[in-house]
């Protein structure tokens, strides 16, 4: 083993830049993903027939994502749609084709996409599953449909959506690994490659690449243990 190999300036600093792009990845994959999830759930659990096509649609775009690989969709965006000759024609000028020019990009949204398909199917679940009692109890007060699913659904639903979706973050943070499999992308994953590309060092390389992961994930999942502690206490067992 040369661990000193690894803990050379340069070579730390690759790293450090690789876990700057993993971490814009997973963060900002998330906050627009979150977004687009919560839109895409609310149109999954609409009743209105006007929105039946609407909900077609989206139900088809969480079963297509939900249902390929990752790396294939990240393939599909950079090596396909990116290179298609009508986007490249348009990448110094029109908006948005100009950010298709963007490996870092690509990847982005490849997995905006694929995390909002997986959280707008939890959280659409979570919606359905709300206590009839709940909605009865806010309608009874004179609340209208907008203000129960504002006052009462949406927030009852993401509290319990919580566990499942703090799967979901840390199955992100390991996907974001993928974007090693861009060119001009250094994530984590390809920082410890171009180490061992290097050096021939493959056990250092990728070990230290997956400590630096297992730190990351610790972090999330005892933030989310406190998050889920803090808004689902009331559904712990109480004792006598």
């Amino acid at each position: 083993m040369r661990w000193e190999v690894v803990f050379q300036p340069q070579n730390l600093a690759l790293y450090a830049e690789g876990l700057t792009t993993t971490l814009w990845l997973l963060g900002t994959s998330l906050l627009a993903g979150g977004v687009l999830a919560l839109l895409c759930a609310l149109v999954l659990t609409s009743s209105s027939r006007a929105l039946m096509p609407l909900r077609w649609l989206t139900s088809a775009y969480t079963y297509c994502l939900r249902g390929t690989p990752l790396l294939i969709q990240v393939y599909l965006i950079y090596y396909g749609l990116a290179q298609l000759e009508f986007v490249q024609s348009r990448w110094d000028a029109v908006w948005p084709w100009t950010y298709f020019k963007e490996a870092l990009f690509c990847a982005w949204l490849a997995f905006t996409l694929n995390t909002a398909a997986y959280t707008a199917e939890m959280l659409a679940g979570a919606m359905r599953e709300t206590s009839a009692g709940e909605i009865e109890a806010a309608q009874a007060m004179g609340m209208s449909h907008a203000k129960v699913l504002a006052r009462v659904v949406l927030p009852s639903a993401m509290r319990r959506t919580l566990p499942a979706y703090s799967n979901e973050v840390v199955m992100m943070l390991h996907s974001t690994s993928l974007a090693s499999a861009v060119p001009a992308i250094t994530d984590i994953t390809s920082a410890a490659s171009r180490i061992y590309a290097r050096f021939f060092l493959p056990f250092e390389a990728y070990l230290f690449a997956a400590a630096i992961y297992l730190s990351i994930t610790f972090v999330l999942v005892m933030g989310f243990r406190w998050a889920e502690k803090h808004f689902l206490g009331y559904l712990a067992p109480q004792r006598a």
